[in-house]
Formats: C-alpha cells, sequence, structure tokens
C-alpha cells in the first residue's frame, strides 16, 4: 500500500482514565505508524474528540455549537499526537478546514498531496468544518479525497460482529463483509452518512483492535487480525 489513512478513537488514546491523553498509548501508536514511514507508507491520521467531549450528550447546548466544540477537540488531539510522533523520530503536519492561527494550516488536496510527498504525516483535525457531520464521515471524506488504499479502523473491539459482544456473549465476528451489508445490516462500523460515501466511493475499511500489539502494522502486512470491510460482496 502506498498511502493509508488512520483513524483513531479519542477515547482510545485516553487509555485506562477515559479522559484525556494517555502518553504510553499515543507512543505506542507512534512507534506503529513510524515502521509503516520507514516502509515508504504514506500516512493521514484523524482523531475523534470523544476523550474530551461528546456534545450530542449535553441537551443544553446548541448542536451547532457542540459540534463546533468537538471539532476543536479534534484538534487538540492531533497537536498532541502530532507531538508524540515528532519525538518518535517523524515530520508532520495538522491540517484544518478552517483558520486555526498558528496551530494549523489549512487544509487543501494539493497541501496534504505536497507534504505526502515530503515524507510528513498528515493529521486531518476539524472534522469536515461543519456541525452534524461526525469524524467518521470526515475520514471516509479525507480518505478519498487523499486517494488513500484503505481506511484503517483501530477500535477499542478487533473487528465487526453481528450484534455487540459486550452484551452478547455469542456474537460472531467477520472475517470479512460488504459495505453494502454492513448498510443493510445496520452494524455502525462508521455512520450511516460516511458507510454511503464509503460505498460510492468504493473505499475498503479495515477493522482492528488498537489494543492488540502492533496492530496497526499487522493491518497491512498480511498478518491482518480483524475484520476487512470490502467494497463489493463476494
Amino acid at each position: 500500500m502506498k498511502r493509508v489513512l488512520l483513524k483513531l478513537s479519542g477515547e482510545a488514546l485516553s487509555g485506562d482514565k477515559g479522559f484525556g491523553f494517555d502518553e504510553a498509548t499515543c507512543m505506542m501508536v507512534a512507534k506503529q505508524v513510524k515502521k509503516l514511514v520507514d516502509d515508504g507508507v504514506q500516512v493521514g491520521v484523524v482523531i475523534g474528540g470523544g476523550n474530551f467531549w461528546r456534545g450530542r450528550s449535553s441537551e443544553n447546548i446548541d448542536r451547532t455549537k457542540a459540534d463546533q466544540i468537538g471539532m476543536l477537540a479534534t484538534v487538540m488531539n492531533c497537536i498532541y499526537v502530532s507531538e508524540i510522533f515528532r519525538a518518535a523520530g517523524m515530520r508532520t503536519s495538522v491540517l484544518t478546514p478552517f483558520e486555526c492561527g498558528n496551530c494549523s494550516k489549512l487544509y487543501s488536496k494539493d497541501r496534504a498531496n505536497k507534504y505526502f510527498e515530503r515524507g510528513m504525516v498528515v493529521f486531518f483535525a476539524g472534522g469536515t468544518g461543519h456541525p452534524y457531520f461526525s469524524t467518521d464521515t470526515a475520514t471516509v471524506l479525507r480518505a478519498v479525497e487523499i486517494e488513500a488504499d484503505v481506511i484503517l479502523l483501530a477500535k477499542s473491539i478487533d473487528g465487526v460482529y453481528d450484534s455487540d459482544p459486550a452484551k452478547n456473549p455469542d456474537a460472531k465476528r467477520y472475517d470479512k463483509i460488504s459495505i453494502q451489508e454492513v448498510i443493510d445490516k445496520k452494524l455502525q462500523v462508521v455512520d450511516m452518512t460516511a458507510s454511503v460515501i464509503a460505498m460510492e466511493q468504493q473505499m475498503p475499511m479495515y477493522v482492528f483492535s488498537l489494543n492488540e500489539e502492533d496492530s496497526i502494522v499487522k493491518a497491512i502486512s498480511g498478518k491482518f487480525n480483524g475484520t476487512v470491510v470490502c467494497v463489493k460482496e463476494d
């Protein structure tokens, strides 16, 4: 693979704390991404903001404002993790769809491609820049725009199941499933808007656990342990 987009949940980066950052977890991610970069893979990163803010849980704040707070949470996450990546020996850049002072550069496909060609890890912060769209949607949108080979979804669960394994001990994991089936069965790999874009633009996804050792590296090295969400049914 030449180019991948890695989606990390904010909660996953908080480790056992459930809030904020766990530096050991972030460094673990950085060391894995460094292996990909050293092998010549271009890596883009999207990070959710759930370790700081989940606006939909508040009934007292206007949805647009709540989503804007969430966008800023993703900016904080990307700035922090990009610095951890730099400490691990990588060059990074943070791009946002809105002006954010000198904290980031304004996103454009051309700018992202320029940074990729320089061997930099590119962080896509701030979601889509608009309310009512999740970081799932931003992930698929950026992956399509930069022509990524695949989206790597690093989650707290090791793949896609037919039901919630936390509630159903008999839940079965799919080794491979089409995005159409994900939509039809409402399996919530990513939200519905993101799922439809992935289906229409034929963007595959690998879903795996961030907690498994070297799971990010394994996802593209042939030792994948998770679920392949393919664009077409067999």
